[in-house]
Order: C-alpha cells, then structure tokens, then sequence
C-alpha cells in the first residue's frame, strides 16, 4: 500500500490561505476591479483545495478499512471495535489510524493523522518497538503502557498499539521509590588534631559549630539525624531527600571547611551515602562510602551506586595523623603472615620508578634477613629506574629481582604477595600473579580509587603519606629482627626523595621521621641524588616538551611528540614537575604517546585535586600527582579532551 503524507501541508496552506485573504483585503482599497477579479479565483482555489484535502483524509480512512477488512473477524474487531485505546501505524511511524477511544482519552479530541507515532509516545519512535513487546510512555502527567503487535496485509506491515493508562500505579511507583530510606554517614577527619591544638574553650565550640551546620543542613530531610560517636554522625532520610544532597553536591563540605580553629586548621568532613534494598544493607553501602571517601584522602562525600561510587569534593589534601598505631598494627600482622608463609614476592606497578622499585627492595631485603624466601618481581625492559637495579647487581644482589614470567611459577598456596605503590590490579607488573596468589597485602599512599584490589588480607592505604617508601621505612622499624642494608636505605630515600620533589610536595612530620631513619641507617644523600638524575637524552627531551607548553588560566599542559620509549615517560614526569615553578600555574599536564596509548602526567602544588581530573579520563593517583592513559586517540585529541576536563573542574570550583 502507497502511502501520501498529504495532511501534512495542512499548515502551509492555512498559511498560504491567509496570506491570499490579506492580499486580496489590501487590492479592495487600492483598486476595485482586481479585487473582484482576485476574489473570484481566491474562492474556488480555497474551496477546491479543502474538498481535496477532505478527500485524501477520506481515501486513508477507507484504505485502513480494506485493509481491516483483509484480517480476520477477531483483528477486525480488535481494531475497530477495541474497549481500550488503539493507534495503528507504518513501519517508519507514520499514524494511519486511531479508533474513538484513543481519540477522547489520550489525544483529548484532537488529530493527528500522518503524524509521526513519537508525538503519542513521548518521543519514543517507531524504530524502538523493533523486538519489544510494550513500551512505558509518558504523556505530561499521564503513564501509559503500549503493548505491540504487528499486523500483515499484503507486503505491507502495519504496527498496532494497545493503549494502557497506568497513571495512578506508576505514581505509587514512584512515591514508593522516594520514600525508601537511605543512609547517610558524616565523619569529622581531623577532630582529635583539632582538639589536640586547641584551647579548652574552644573545643566546645567548635564542636557545637559543627554540628549546628550538620543539623541546619538535614534539617529539611524528612528523616533523623543523631550523633553516635565523638565525631560521627547518623543521617537516615528518604531517597528524595538524598537526591536532593547529590543535587546540591554536599555543599556541606563547604560549610563546614569554612570553621577554622585559633591554631588556622580548618575542619573537613567526609561523607558516605549508601541507598540498599533494606536500612541494613543501606548502612552497609554509606560505611563502604565511607571509607572510600576517607581513603581518597577525605573531606568528600562519596556516594554507592550500582557501578560503583561517584565522588563530591576532595578539594583539600588528606589530613596526615601522626598516631603510628596502625602502622605497629600493620608491621605486627605482616610479621605473621611472612613467618606462616613459604616465600615472598613483592611487586609494583608497571614501568616502575624509584618509588615503587625502592620500596620494594628495600622489603625484601628486610625480609630475607628474617630467613625467609624474598623476590622483587620486575620487568627489566620497562622499568624506569633501572639505575637502581644495577647497584644491586653490583652490590651482589641481583638475584633478588625476577621477571614476572619466572615469578608467576614460583607462587604456591602458601606464597604471599606483597603489592607496593599501587592498589589497582589494571596498573600492576603482572596481573596473573595476583590472581595467582592466595594471600595478598596492599602497601600503597595513593587515594583509593573505586576498581581496588579487593582480596587483600592487609590493605594498607595512606593517602596523606608522601610516598610508598615513607611507609616501608616506617613498617621496618617496627618489624622486630629485620634489618636493611645502606643500599636498600638509599632506595628508599630515594624514592621519598622522588615523590616529594626533594621534600618540597607533601612531606609532613613523618616523612622527615622517615628520612631521619633512613639517614641513620647509611643513606648517602649524594648517592640518592645520582639515582634520581637523568641522562642527556632525557635531558633533551624535557627542554623539548617544556618548549610546546601552553598556559591556560592556572593550567600548564604541554604535548610532546616523541615516541621514544622509556626515556619519555621519564621526560614527561620531569617536565611536569618543572612545569609548576612557571609563575601563576597551579597544575601541569604533560601529553605524550608510548606504543599505541597516549599518556597523561598531571601534577598539582596542592591547590588543585589532579587525581580528580585524572580519573574522569579513566586515570588516578594521588591529589598532587596522577596520570591516565587513553587507547585508540591521539595526543591532540586528548589535549582537547584534557582542556575539556579542566574546563568544568574550573566552573565547580568556581561556584564552591
């Protein structure tokens, strides 16, 4: 059947008719005798062209009675004579036919033949009902459910809808959605620092101010709101009222970083949301938010969803607590595990640099010296300290390094792994190994990110430490027995040195503790800074890629195009770092391909979040220092995808 989609002129003409009549209205008052001649073709025309258009509506009409007709008695009736609302319409969505029904109770009186069927489905089109068997529709304040079958007639297929309002149930439905309960946790990070600082009179009051922000802020939810801790709070209200938060991005954050103490320490909070099937469940999610949120540094909220997490916040860098507890705690468990293991293998991330390298020597030195089994497993060709691999060799201790292909045999059921520098299993040496093991301790600074190894027996993340080396050297203190040689002291210095650009960027009171150590046990400072310099290569390219930097606002982001291996990506890295003495700039980005990924160095003197940044182009790292890298585009195009980024983390920032 040939269908004419001749009703849709409809409003051209109206327009074109009315038009004529003003033309034929003006030619009365400026010559009489044209005007009787217009009028006298203007009438037929008019006339002639609505009796065609009423035609045509008529030959659709009995076209989709003959084709009714066609069927058998029960389509004939299911069409013609339905008690519910029936649309018949063409493949491509064109509305042939529509019965009384549908007419007065969707349309409201109105037509719309030769329209296309998305103007009765709320934009849905017809190539969306292709293998479905209904179809929910919103029409204003109205919800229908179409249920889709298909008529053939001839060569022709007609699709017929089935008008179903479901109104009232969709509006409990949803009402019911809303109302669940949800769980929201507040944590004060830095209370017990605080309050260790600050005069008795104070201690009340700031704590007061707090919660007085806390109460004003949940005010509006329809739920409770209780203390239950000396810095936790309990928040449960209804997912609308959480929607709310999320639409508002915590500005409590905010709020509350606004308190400052007599001592100039501000207060942060960090904020777990969790929304589950039950309350438990519920509370189950804001705890796991919590500590995502607490372990990417803090003073963020960080919400549960079903992929995942998503983070608001984490403008200001973690809170360094000087307590050492959970490092005996830590040293006290790893102790067990070594002594009930057979052997130990200590890995990094891929291309490892000095901060993973060192500290994972410097481990299994320690725990060879408790007489046990200990490798560094390390892919040679791609590391990127490889200097540091050489003094070991030269020093006669080169067997302590094997390549992942050769680790991964010596892993049993009673191996431990030891993973340094990273807690995601996309950036380790050898993933294989890890799934190879059956016990697993993480040892890493950088923030939490949301795809983190999650079998391990000992994850010990902190995020406000300067580097992975500051806490192995913390860890072998209290590793009663073990000793470490002046090498392995010099690998770790030297890996602290690197992390804090020569203690510049991040280093707190342990960190010097940690060095302080270190010193002590032989480290040569000049030693530590020849592992740390380059070669003139290396050289060469850096001066290259700081000569293409640009600045945009507070942003330094530089595109190098070289693909020269190993020696970019540590080009890369130093010009970064130097990229942030550039007066003005806040943060640096360097660009540069390796094999067929382009890569991502972003580094921050504090005052911008780059991990943030960094993972919203699939990256992370550490608020002062992350990377990404991105397959299948090319350096200018990540250049605009980076801009793009930095763009919207400017206008957050902005409105905070």
């Amino acid at each position: 059947m040939k269908r004419r989609k001749i009703w849709g002129i409809m409003a051209p003409l109206l327009v074109l008719a009315v038009s004529l009549m003003l033309s034929v209205g003006l030619t009365y008052f400026l010559d009489r005798t044209w005007f009787i001649v217009e009028l006298a073709l203007f009438l037929p025309a008019i006339l002639s062209a609505a009796a065609l258009l009423l035609y045509r509506r008529r030959g659709i009409r009995l076209t989709i009675e003959s084709v009714a007709e066609g069927l058998e008695q029960s389509k004939r009736e299911a069409l013609q004579n339905s008690l519910l609302p029936v649309l018949a319409c063409a493949e491509d969505g064109e509305i042939l036919w529509y019965n009384e029904k549908f007419k007065s109770q969707v349309l409201g009186g109105r037509d719309v033949y030769g329209d296309s069927v998305a103007v009765v489905t709320g934009g849905i089109g017809a190539e969306k009902f292709k293998g479905q068997e209904s179809v929910e529709i919103s029409l204003g304040n109205r919800s229908f459910t179409a249920y889709i079958s298909s008529v053939l007639s001839g060569e022709t297929v007609i699709l017929v809808l089935y008008f179903i309002e479901n109104t009232k149930y969709k509006n409990i439905e949803k009402e019911f959605t809303l109302s669940r309960p949800g769980v929201v946790l507040f944590y004060i990070d830095n209370l017990e620092e605080i309050l260790k600082n600050a005069r008795e009179s104070e201690r009340a009051q700031i704590t007061g101010k707090v919660e007085n922000l806390l109460e004003d802020w949940t005010s509006k939810a329809n739920g409770v709101f209780r203390r239950y801790g000396s810095d936790r709070y309990m928040l449960i209200a209804e997912k609308r009222d959480i929607e709310e938060m999320i639409a508002q991005k915590f500005d409590i954050l905010v709020r509350v970083r606004s308190i400052q103490t007599g001592s100039n320490i501000n207060v942060t909070l960090s904020i777990g949301v969790g929304q589950g099937s039950t309350l438990r469940e519920s509370e189950q999610y804001a705890r796991q938010a919590l500590d995502m949120a607490l372990g990417r540094g803090g003073d963020q909220a960080a919400v549960k969803t079903e992929n995942g997490f998503d983070f608001y916040g984490g403008l200001t860098q973690g809170i360094q607590r000087r307590s050492k507890v959970r490092t005996r705690v830590v040293a006290s468990t790893l102790r067990e595990l070594i002594d009930n293991s057979d052997r130990v293998l200590v890995m990094g991330h891929r291309y490892s640099d000095l901060d993973s390298l060192g500290s994972a020597a410097a481990l299994v030195s320690c725990i060879r010296s408790l007489d046990k089994q200990a490798f560094v497993v390390a892919n040679r060709s791609q590391t990127l300290t490889p200097e540091l691999i050489q003094r070991y060799i030269e020093a006669g201790f080169g067997e302590l390094f094997v390549e992942p292909e050769e680790a991964l045999s010596l892993i049993s059921d009673k191996a431990l792994l030891i993973i340094t520098d990273t807690h995601n299993p996309g950036f380790l040496e050898s993933e294989e190994i890890w799934r190879a093991a059956k016990s697993v301790v993480v040892i890493d600074h950088h923030r939490k990110m949301v795809d983190h190894i999650d079998n391990a027996v000992v994850f010990h993340n902190e995020p406000y430490a300067s580097s992975t080396s500051e806490m192995v050297a913390e860890i072998i203190q209290y590793l009663e027995g073990a000793t470490i040689s002046k090498l392995d002291a010099e690998a770790l210095m030297a890996g602290i040195m690197l992390d804090t650009r020569n203690f510049v960027i991040r280093a707190g009171v342990r960190t010097f503790e940690a060095a302080a150590f270190l010193r002590r046990m032989g480290a040569d400072t000049v030693k530590v800074k020849k592992l740390l310099a380059g070669n003139l290569q290396t050289y060469k390219e850096k001066a290259d890629i700081l000569a293409r930097a640009q600045v945009y606002g507070n942003f330094a982001v530089a595109v190098a195009d070289s693909e020269n291996g190993g020696n970019l990506r540590v080009a890369a890295a130093q010009a970064a770092d130097e990229l942030l003495y550039i007066q003005g700039v806040d943060a640096s980005f360097v660009i540069f391909p390796v094999d067929k990924t382009v890569n991502i160095s972003a580094r921050s003197l504090g005052r911008v979040n780059v991990q943030v940044l960094m993972e919203q182009l699939g990256g992370g790292g550490h608020f002062n220092m992350a990377g990404a890298q991105l397959a299948d585009t090319t350096p200018n195009q990540a250049k605009r995808l980076l801009l793009s980024v930095i763009r919207k983390y400017t206008q957050d920032t902005s409105q905070r």
